[in-house]
Order: structure tokens, then sequence, then C-alpha cells
């Protein structure tokens, strides 16, 4: 059965903004632009709904009701316009939400926005607001920062395989590489393996090139029901989309190196599309840190579990290798501004199925994608399959 000929959501317009240490545009006119964009590639002028995911608005820039404020600057007002929310996963959850709406026949055509700027408070505010997506009873309140909980993960990891620090290298300097040719990712600097040994250390075992940074980005795209009438370019379809969690607070989990709610969304998404990590030919994780960067490899089963670092000390993550990932720089060098990063998920494995990749395109063959968006420590995950023709 062709990809086309399967059930599932076209993809048939996409949009992005570069995405910045600040963009001197208010967050509305941010979210606009990129809606605009991915409306005109798609040849649409209206749609039945927009989907906005979205984390921090309320806390940082006391504006919920985000979504129908965005629609009608995009001049979409009138049409059902919803935030979606689920910590650093609201872009994977605007694009279930969208995808579930045209699935079920509700709506021909939606608009799915990811949305985030988080650089007009000081940081320090900034890195409690993003706490509350922890359990704040036992973690958040208690003075834990996704910092030090993913570097607690880190620890835990390296004292339970008893391998170095110095294994996560790769990740940050394949990110670094690919995003360094791109022009909507933060950073363009390619670092080296000497680089990230030299990096400071933020706590414990966790670099600075095991984190992602604060920005701002918008990112959006067209789903229908219908095939694109652009003929010029292969035909993409979202096949696969699954949804789980997990424990928010990580000690409540019976292990949280085995990452069980990664590999529940998983399932559900291969299971849904009809295929297996085998038939994967990317793969857009949240490698918001290292270390769940190799959680998500191990879960979604490219490798064994307490193996995951070895693909990228292998070069096997990169554009040449057996499954690329952070094609674009990934959330740790294209930026991760937060509810947006799901969509430029969604955006990059388009270009890639499309090969409209250009410098970034990965070198081989292209059919299959997978993009894994994350919120807290791997508590809200949503994973999505797309499919060229």
């Amino acid at each position: 059965m062709k990809p086309t000929d399967k059930p599932g959501v076209f993809i048939t317009g996409i949009g992005q903004i570069k995405v910045e240490k600040s963009n001197e545009k208010s967050l509305r006119q941010m979210g606009a632009e990129a809606i605009r964009l991915a409306m005109h590639n798609a040849g649409i002028e209206t749609a039945d709904a927009l989907y906005v995911g979205n984390m921090l608005s309320g806390m940082i820039s006391h504006q919920q009701q985000l979504a129908p404020i965005v629609a009608s600057e995009a001049g979409l007002n009138g049409i059902e316009a919803v935030t979606l929310e689920a910590a650093c996963g609201s872009g994977g959850a605007a694009l279930r939400n969208g995808f579930m709406s045209v699935m079920s026949g509700m709506c021909d055509t939606v608009v799915v926005c990811g949305l985030e700027k988080m650089s007009h408070h000081d940081k320090d505010f900034i890195t409690q607001s993003i706490a509350t997506a922890s359990d704040w009873e036992i973690e958040g309140g208690k003075g834990e920062s996704f910092v030090t909980l993913n570097s607690g993960l880190m620890r835990r990891y390296i004292d339970n395989y008893k391998i170095s620090p110095d294994a996560f290298a790769g990740f940050g300097i394949n990110a670094h590489a690919n995003a360094n040719k791109s022009d909507y990712a933060l950073f363009h600097k390619v670092i080296t393996l000497e680089d990230y040994l030299n990096a400071k250390f933020i706590t414990d075992a966790l670099r600075i090139y095991d984190a992602s940074p604060i920005c701002d980005g918008s990112a959006a795209l067209v789903l229908s029901k219908y095939p694109p009438t652009n003929s010029k370019v292969p035909t993409v379809k979202i096949t696969g989309s699954g949804a789980a969690s997990e424990y928010v607070g990580i000690a409540n989990r019976r292990d949280p190196l085995a990452a069980e709610g990664i590999q529940r969304s998983g399932a559900k998404a291969y299971q849904m599309a009809g295929i297996t990590s085998n038939d994967v030919d990317f793969f857009e994780l949240h490698d918001a840190y290292s270390v769940i960067a190799v959680l998500s490899l191990e879960a979604m089963g490219f490798a064994k579990q307490g193996e995951g670092w070895k693909l990228a000390m292998d070069n096997e993550i990169s554009l040449a290798g057996k499954i690329p990932v952070s094609s674009f720089g990934g959330l740790k060098a294209r930026g991760h501004p937060i509810g947006a990063s799901g969509v430029y998920q969604a955006v990059e494995a388009y270009l890639q199925l499309t090969n409209q990749a250009g410098a970034n395109q990965i070198q081989k063959e292209v059919k299959t994608g997978l993009i894994q968006s994350i919120g807290g420590t791997a508590s809200s995950i949503i994973t999505h399959v797309l499919m060229r023709d």
C-alpha cells in the first residue's frame, strides 16, 4: 500500500521563522507570520480551525486566550482557535489535535502553529516558569529545575551503565554541525570533540552543550484531508499519531531509564502507521537534553537499553548515518522555543521527505520520518509518523 493510500492527513503547506535569541516582534506577530507563510505555501486563504501550541504565554506574557488573538492577527478571525499546552511537548500536542480534527472528519483543513517568546523576561524567571512542568510538590517546589532534573537522569544513566560523561558528546556535535547549515537555526557554530570536552559543566555531569537554549520562534503547517495541488513536490502524509504519559515526578517511576512513556507513545504511532523502527529513515527527536535523546533512541527501538549513546559516538546519527537525528540542529542548536519545537520538527521532516532540505538533506533516500515532542522529563510524549508517496 502506498503512503497516500493509507489513512492519514496530508501536509499541504509549511511556514517557519528564524529561531532567535530575541525576536523584536510581539508574540501574536510571530505566530501570524508563520501562519501566513504556511497558508501561502498551501495556496489557501482560510481554514476550518487553528491549533496553537504554547506553554508559557499565560505566565510570562500575561496572555491566555492566545489562539484567538493569533488567529485574528493572521486574518483568520472567527474560526475555531484553541491553544494546546503539554509543557515542552505543546507543539506536538497542537499537531496531534489538528491531525485528529481532520481524521475525524470534523474539519477539512486546519492550521497548526507552535509559538513561544521567552526573551522578554530575565533568565531566572524563565527557568522557574519552565520548572512548573515538573511535579511541583516534589521537584520544582523543592528547588529543582529542568537542568538539575536532567542532570540527575544523566548521572543515573552514567552510573547505571558505567560510562563516561564524555559519551554524550556526539549529540551536541551533530546538532551544531547541522544547525550551521540552516538559515532558520539559532546557532551557527560548529563544535568539535575538543570544544565539547572543554566546555563548562552546568551541574554535575551535564555540560553546556548538553542543554538547549532559551529563545523565541514560531512555525506552522497546514493539514488537509485532500492532497496538495502542487505536483512539483512529493506528497507527504501523517499516517501515525500516538500520545502517552508517565509519572511527572521522576522519583515515582518504576525505572526512569526505561522511558516507558516514550515507548507507549511510539508503539501507538508505529501501530497506526503499520511500521516498525526498521522502516524509519530518520528521527527528529526531542533533544532538549542529550540524555533525553539517548533514552528516546533506545525506547523507540533504534538501540538496546544502555547503548543509545553509541549511535552518536559511531556517527550513525549524522546526515549520512543509519538513523539521522536533529537534521536541522534539533532543539539543542536550532533552538527550543518551547511551544514551537514540535511544529518545527514537522516542518523539518516535511522538507526532508520532499527533498527540499538543501544543505541539510539527509544523504540517502528517505520515505518515512519519525518526530517526537516531549513535555517534562519524558512525562507527556506525542509521536508522529510522516510518509512520502
